[in-house]
């Protein structure tokens, strides 16, 4: 319990718990999925429902104290959390309402993703999100909410029905195509620089088991591999996605003792259509191509969104880089295939999202994700348990980045993105940028939520 100065001040006003440096629990309260970030926010607090969210809001605005939200904390840049300012932490606001006749569930804004796998493959129902099951819902769909049903269902955004958010102003609003149309429109990709969302109403469709698995091939096949994954994924229907992968073989179960740590290109797949047969008939060219390891089979959903849970605990070192890619010319393929062979660490990784299919046919201005047309969401990671591998990792990132990002349009994926400043953000949202700081000027004029990819206020 807090009880002196911010910390003191503010628990007189909330529910939920209030720390601050003092507090003996303070170290871990602070951590981020993210070791490589290390931030010390003056005071957390740890709202239990939307009101203690506007109290929350009202006294960093009052105080003039920054203000950070978090909901699972995996951000790579850090944006869950702010030196000598305030974090609204939102893990104790979780939990998950399906409604399995309407085909909806309500997700409370803290929610992480294996929480809403499990409540709704109960009804054999789901919702796209991404692939690790301990990310938060709350920043994985307001940036946008890339996984393995992208192609199939969408993004996470375009399962999105409605949203409660307190704004900068502590005011409770409900976002939906009915009510705050235009706020719900940025909404579903602009991240969180409109308000805190404190629940989510998401659309079900029913998929429940999946055939899904990774294939590996050896490096020396990397560009016969990467050229000819280019050529298929686009042109599969929406049911087959499967992602591209440079990345080591994880030392334990299930992979074989002869794989362990043995650097491969890879595809990740995930048939989410009702026949195992025709997933079959789809895979076969890849089949085709001779995989050292074929993991391929059917798997509840719950399980390949959980898959590299184990790989990526909390309080790895990362640092990342990411593009999003339209067309993979020879040179392309040729610097991918450089840099990927070159991993610097087992974890390090480089995957490849395709974001077609479902998610290709949205407009480009039917929400804030403007980048429609473009094939895959391409995320560098250098990873490493050890804090003294930080450079390493990091240098491999970005030099991987800067080979491969004259073949790239210029934006990301924002929650691939780390603090690269205004112009990569303007870059990524491209003609949905000034739409936005227009929304954001009437929302949040003063520029109370920044700590995040930050659309400024027009």
């Amino acid at each position: 319990m807090a009880v002196n100065g911010h910390a003191g001040a503010l628990q007189a006003n909330l529910r939920g718990e209030v720390i601050d440096r003092g507090h003996p629990g303070y170290d871990e309260a602070r951590s981020l999925y993210n070791a490589m970030i290390d931030r010390r926010p003056l005071v957390i607090s740890y709202p239990v429902d939307t009101a203690d969210v506007a109290a929350a809001v009202l006294f960093g605005r009052k105080e003039g104290l920054e203000i950070a939200v978090r909901c699972g904390g995996h951000n790579g840049a850090g944006f869950g959390s702010v030196d000598d300012g305030l974090v609204i932490d939102l893990s104790a606001m979780r939990g998950v309402d399906v409604d399995a006749d309407a085909r909806t569930a309500r997700v409370l804004g803290g929610t992480l993703l294996g929480q809403v796998d499990a409540a709704t493959h109960e009804h054999g129902l789901a919702a796209p999100f991404g692939i690790i099951s301990t990310t938060g819902v709350g920043g994985l769909t307001l940036g946008g909410g890339v996984g393995h049903l992208t192609r199939t269902l969408g993004l996470s955004i375009d399962n999105l029905l409605e949203a409660e958010v307190v704004l900068a102003d502590g005011s409770i609003v409900r976002a939906a195509e009915d009510e705050n149309d235009d706020l719900f429109w940025a909404l579903r990709g602009g991240g969180g620089n409109f308000g805190v969302v404190t629940s989510f109403t998401f659309r079900l469709s029913p998929i429940s088991t999946v055939v899904t698995g990774p294939m590996f091939w050896p490096l020396e096949q990397s560009a016969e591999i990467l050229a000819w994954y280019a050529e298929f994924m686009p042109a599969q229907p929406d049911e087959l996605n499967g992602f591209f992968a440079f990345l080591s073989v994880p030392p334990g179960d299930p992979f074989p003792a002869e794989l362990h740590l043995q650097k491969v290109c890879a595809v990740v797949w995930c048939y989410a259509g009702p026949d195992e047969a025709e997933a079959a008939r789809l895979l076969a060219p890849a089949r085709s191509l001779g995989p050292i390891l074929d993991g391929v089979g059917p798997v509840p959903l719950p399980g390949i969104q959980a898959a590299f849970d184990g790989v990526y605990p909390p309080g790895d070192q990362w640092y990342w880089r990411a593009d999003y890619i339209r067309d993979m010319p020879d040179a392309a393929i040729e610097a991918n295939v450089e840099f990927g062979s070159q991993m610097p660490t087992w974890k390090s990784s480089m995957h490849m999202y395709p974001v077609d299919g479902a998610a290709g046919r949205v407009p480009a201005d039917a929400t804030a994700w403007a980048s429609r047309d473009v094939k895959w969401a391409q995320v560098i990671i250098g990873v490493d348990p050890d804090p003294a591998n930080a450079t390493l990792v990091k240098d491999w990132t970005v030099q991987y980045w800067e080979a491969v990002h004259p073949y790239a349009t210029g934006g990301a994926y924002v929650n691939f993105m780390m603090d690269e400043g205004q112009q990569r953000v303007e870059a990524t949202y491209g003609e949905n940028y000034r739409r936005l700081a227009a929304i954001k000027a009437k929302y949040d004029p003063d520029n109370l939520f920044h700590v995040n990819q930050n659309i400024r206020p027009a």
